[in-house]
């Protein structure tokens, strides 16, 4: 990604702050959840194409099954980097696979749908009890 898509990632995703937690949402300001805020913002900003949705899916999937469903979704878009610029998505594991993602605003600080918060809020990692320890990897969407 250019500078310049990076900013406007940030400046996109910033936007859906404090939108409330709904499983499967996809609208601002009125529900969302951790992938769909990713597609959206990332939609917005013309880097995915339309049409990637994953819905439907189960709230609870990655707690029954050890296929990385999540993980693959993103790789089919995305490549792993060692070290995250803004705008780039990083991945986190529950239960048994990656199952949780926020976009690097500036790392350590992500944006992501974060159901204990219950709403699109801003996290820092270094600081984060619930997501510190969980930190799966980064990737950077392929352009």
């Amino acid at each position: 990604m250019t500078p310049q898509m990076r900013q406007n990632v940030v400046g996109e995703a910033c936007t859906w702050l404090n939108t409330p937690y709904h499983h499967q949402g996809n609208l601002k300001g009125v529900g969302v959840d951790c992938v769909m805020v990713m597609i959206e913002v990332y939609k917005a900003c013309g880097l995915i194409p339309d049409d990637v949705d994953p819905r439907p899916y189960t709230h609870d999937w990655h707690m029954h099954r050890s296929e990385e469903t999540y993980l693959a979704g993103v790789q089919a878009l995305a490549d792993p980097v060692d070290i995250p610029l803004p705008g780039d998505i990083a991945l986190f594991r529950f239960g048994r696979c990656v199952s949780h993602a926020g976009i690097v605003i500036k790392w350590p600080v992500i944006i992501h749908a974060f159901i204990e918060h219950g709403a699109v809020v801003l996290t820092d990692i270094s600081k984060s009890a619930a997501l510190g320890n969980r930190l799966h990897g980064f990737y950077t969407l392929r352009h």
